[in-house]
């Protein structure tokens, strides 16, 4: 469902990608900059209704093959294509499979990399998608190899978190908050789904927290461990975005 706003910057940035094309064939000057409506709709294969009503804002139900082909007509960049689905309330169908982790963006693998202390990166379903020795060491039974790599089933299923975490109810619940912002712009994923509903089914603690309906942004701030070899550790959690892929995160965590 998309909302009165977003369907005026929809319609908005579709007219002006319409614009900038150059008609096929078209020779003299012409009272309409770019492509007509009806030329659009012809290299999309949809009607000039469609059209014509998107870009007037109103709240036009499109499929995502059809939006794909509107894409693909306006002849729209990666980036350019991602906001029209977004702008759109769609997935795009031509998006990378989700039956893998994500490889981790350049710069959060080079970040990761560079430093001494725990870092790690997160893919837009909370897996992990790199990390470095000391995240290694700290996160034991999570960032190891042949370990579940996703972090909320880690915090959630494995009895390892509960003795690594103070307070292990209360970080859970609020680390699942702080994912249900984020599961707003995946839900319709099926992986997403997959792992919402696997963990409502194995963890109690999961489901009341879920069933709650709360929804956190992801704050930074101090975080303490138990580690079984190196004793009490505290830590100050920084989160960041990579520009280039803003649904992935870079996590750093500084002795405090």
């Amino acid at each position: 469902m998309t909302n009165p706003d977003q369907r005026r910057l929809l319609g908005a940035f579709v007219r002006a990608h319409r614009e900038r094309l150059p008609p096929e064939g078209a020779l003299g000057r012409r009272r309409t900059p770019g492509l007509r409506r009806e030329e659009l709709a012809a290299r999309a294969g949809i009607s000039v209704t469609w059209c014509t009503w998107i870009e007037q804002g109103r709240d036009v139900k499109a499929s995502p093959p059809a939006l794909a082909r509107l894409a693909h007509a306006l002849m729209l960049s990666r980036a350019e294509r991602a906001y029209l689905f977004e702008l759109s309330g769609a997935r795009d169908p031509d998006s990378p499979a989700t039956d893998t982790i994500a490889d981790a963006p350049a710069s959060i693998r080079v970040a990761v990399d560079a430093v001494t202390d725990p870092a790690y990166g997160l893919d837009p379903l909370w897996n992990a998608c790199c990390w470095n020795g000391a995240a290694s060491r700290l996160f034991r039974g999570w960032l190891s190899e042949g370990c579940q790599r996703n972090l909320l089933a880690f915090v959630f299923l494995d009895p390892v978190a509960r003795d690594l975490i103070p307070n292990w109810k209360e970080r859970a619940a609020r680390l699942l908050a702080e994912f249900r912002s984020d599961y707003g712009h995946s839900f319709t994923d099926p992986r997403a789904r997959d792992l919402v509903e696997r963990l409502r089914r194995d963890s109690l603690l999961f489901r009341q927290a879920w069933d709650a309906q709360i929804v956190l942004e992801r704050e930074g701030g101090l975080r303490s461990f138990h580690h079984p070899v190196d004793g009490l550790l505290r830590f100050t959690q920084h989160t960041f975005t990579p520009s280039e892929r803003p649904d992935h995160k870079l996590v750093l965590l500084t002795p405090a």
